[in-house]
């Protein structure tokens, strides 16, 4: 079957620039945006051997994907005794692999989507059968699964209008690629309507897996030293934040600090290797704070506690009263998950734009467990005013939106693997 033109297009183009992709890794890594001592794996060459046994290849973008991948992996171990190979794509998430990835799991970067670098990883790992979550679709790395007839699912398959829009103005391109799943399971409404369209097949709405996926409880001895130093000051987080929005944050805080002096601000960013930048967005905006990067604990004259480390997310949540949820005060980024912070017991703030989660924040809203804000003065408004109905709200919406998707996800990749012995 002849490949269609855009995805010839994007072939050429990806050869053309061939020579260029050592250059782009190299200078991505002196920005801190890969990793220097693992760039042969985005070129599909590791040092590690292939297990034996029936390997089972599962790849996520980054951190939220990354969270699916762990749980399911988790899951399979205690029904398989498959090997795991677990890929992903930014250096944030290799680091929470390597924290939480259990035995019999191993971690690769993702090759860049070249036809070599992908050919050397299939050659190299040879998986009998591939898990994508959420929305990666790589043309080449797909295309060449296909010619090996490789068994493959997309679950928790998760994408935006704006996603949408633009994969149906090349929907031959989609439907070829959405071609090499044999199983696609939705998690949200608006994700199985377009993928009906895209597929030319029925998609089922299986459900949100984020949604049920268990968070491990924080280091009680840490929690405890720390609820000890900070003994009853009202603590807020803004949780997952991105560049743009902590000024916003900071400026909030500090109309917070007008009627509760005493307050601190746990700011977590989603990305914890802007700490050294973050620290000076806030000394600019003239506010002390500890780094928590450099074991630094915060005190009674402490207004911001720098939360850059990664995989103590389960700790803010812990520590804080109510939590702003971040990547929804500007737009353009679709917000995060409120899951986990209801799951911990804080009331969630929003901000307006929840593109990426519409279908959880829709359920939210509908049983007032979120305050939408925009501007600092109403975060601080809606600091001041949280109630118990809020989070009470937020419950009753995650009762609703919970369903089956992990049982079906399991029994669709269950189903994948050929049988007998490798």
């Amino acid at each position: 079957m002849s490949l269609p033109l855009s995805i010839r297009l994007y072939r050429a183009a990806v050869w053309v620039a061939t020579p260029l992709s050592g250059w782009i890794l190299g200078n991505r890594a002196r920005r801190g945006k890969e990793d220097a001592t693992r760039l042969n794996e985005r070129f599909g060459r590791t040092e590690l051997p292939r297990p034996a046994g029936k390997l089972l290849w599962l790849h996520g973008a980054s951190v939220g994907e990354s969270l699916v991948l762990l749980e399911l992996v988790r899951r399979l171990q205690d029904k398989t005794d498959w090997q795991f190979l677990v890929s992903t794509g930014t250096v944030t998430s290799a680091r929470l692999m390597a924290e939480k990835l259990p035995a019999g799991a191993r971690h690769q970067y993702i090759p860049v989507d070249r036809l070599g670098p992908v050919r050397r990883f299939l050659d190299h790992w040879q998986p009998d059968a591939a898990i994508f979550v959420e929305s990666e679709l790589w043309p080449n790395l797909l295309i060449e699964m296909q010619s090996r007839n490789m068994p493959a699912a997309l679950v928790n398959a998760r994408m935006n209008e704006a996603s949408l829009i633009n994969w149906h103005k090349r929907r031959d391109a989609a439907r070829h690629l959405l071609s090499a799943f044999r199983w696609i399971g939705a998690a949200d409404e608006r994700t199985a309507a377009g993928l009906n369209k895209l597929a030319g097949h029925a998609v089922p709405l299986v459900g949100n897996l984020k949604l049920q996926i268990s968070a491990s409880d924080p280091d009680r001895k840490v929690l405890d030293a720390v609820r000890s130093v900070l003994g009853e000051r009202p603590v807020w987080l803004a949780a997952s934040t991105h560049a743009g929005e902590e000024q916003i944050l900071l400026q909030a805080h500090r109309h917070y600090l007008e009627t509760r002096p005493e307050a601190l601000l746990i700011l977590a960013p989603r990305h914890p290797e802007r700490g050294h930048e973050l620290a000076n967005t806030v000394r600019a905006a003239g506010l002390t704070f500890a780094q928590r990067s450099r074991s630094e604990l915060p005190d009674t004259g402490t207004q911001v506690w720098l939360a850059d480390t990664l995989g103590e997310m389960t700790l803010w949540y812990a520590l804080a009263d109510q939590a702003v949820i971040g990547g929804s005060l500007r737009d353009g980024i679709g917000g995060h998950n409120p899951v986990e912070a209801t799951r911990a017991g804080c009331p969630v703030i929003s901000g307006p734009y929840t593109a990426s989660f519409e279908d959880v924040f829709a359920a939210y809203r509908k049983h007032e467990g979120v305050a939408i804000v925009g501007s600092p003065a109403e975060i601080a408004a809606a600091l001041r005013d949280v109630t118990e109905d809020r989070l009470a709200g937020a419950r009753r919406a995650l009762q609703e939106l919970t369903g089956s998707a992990m049982d079906e996800t399991l029994a669709a990749i269950l189903s994948l693997m050929p049988e007998g012995p490798r």
